[in-house]
């Protein structure tokens, strides 16, 4: 990487940082309290009439989901928005006549994506302890598919920025794709207590692989193969990155 590209991949970095720091009121906050009620709903109040779940309390087995589905929403939404915004205002026309390779311009917006993730999977990790001892079993694991998951859902929200003609589009894919997913993508329960047709019915969808793969890096227990978790992860960041840097080429959403 040269150092003009470095300058203005660490430029778009810190703007998009700057971004969500500067209104934590609204990128940050709601995060903890909302993930704060579902400890408090379906971990104390809901968990401790169902049990243990492998041999864990219903709390421990819920956490990792929890902490995951955060990540997953606010990647995909800081990027969305963001990429977004910066169609809206002409402000993507400036970065493209610029002497700066497209890759570096998705590079830029993933990396603000993945910092709120990161950040906004801390927080609500730190909300965690007031509720439940945390275990870990791998660090590296958990590591890994943190930041696989949120450059992901980060390149997700950039394509659909990409697609979209108005705010209104923005919201259509996290509210009747992203959301239904992820409820159903065994944050709350372990496949094993479906009958098994709708095991395989569930193994249809993406986020159960995330789930489970984050799930192993704190319990060591998953309902997938660890391997196939993991390589479906980096299969996917592979081809939506791929996507991403043709529609960035090809001026979709953008010149058109």
């Amino acid at each position: 990487m040269t150092s003009r590209n470095f300058v203005a991949l660490r430029t778009i970095w810190i703007k998009e940082c700057t971004r969500f720091m500067r209104i934590w009121i609204q990128t940050l906050l709601p995060p903890a309290i909302t993930m704060s009620l579902y400890f408090v709903i379906f971990g104390n109040l809901i968990g401790s009439r169902i049990g243990d779940m492998g041999g864990f309390s219903y709390m421990e087995f819920i956490v990792p989901g929890l902490i995951m589905m955060s990540v997953i929403t606010n990647a995909y939404s800081n990027v969305s928005s963001s990429f977004y915004s910066a169609k809206f205002q002409r402000n993507v026309e400036e970065m493209l006549v610029a002497p700066v390779p497209n890759w570096v311009i998705i590079a830029g917006f993933v990396g603000g994506g993945v910092a709120r993730a990161l950040l906004i999977g801390f927080i609500v990790t730190l909300v965690s302890l007031l509720f439940v001892d945390i275990h870990i079993h791998s660090l590296a694991i958990i590591l890994l598919t943190l930041v696989l998951t949120a450059t992901l859902f980060s390149t997700a929200g950039l394509i659909n920025a990409i697609y979209a003609n108005s705010f209104d589009d923005i919201s259509i894919i996290p509210t009747f794709v992203l959301t239904p997913l992820t409820y159903l993508g065994g944050v709350f329960y372990s496949l094993t207590l479906l009958p098994e047709f709708w095991q395989w019915v569930s193994k249809a969808n993406p986020i159960v692989y995330m789930v489970n793969g984050f799930r192993y890096g704190f319990l060591g227990v998953s309902d997938i193969n660890l391997y196939v978790s993991m390589a479906l992860l980096v299969g996917f960041n592979l081809i939506l990155l791929t996507l991403a840097y043709s529609l960035i080429n090809r001026g979709v959403g953008i010149r058109s």
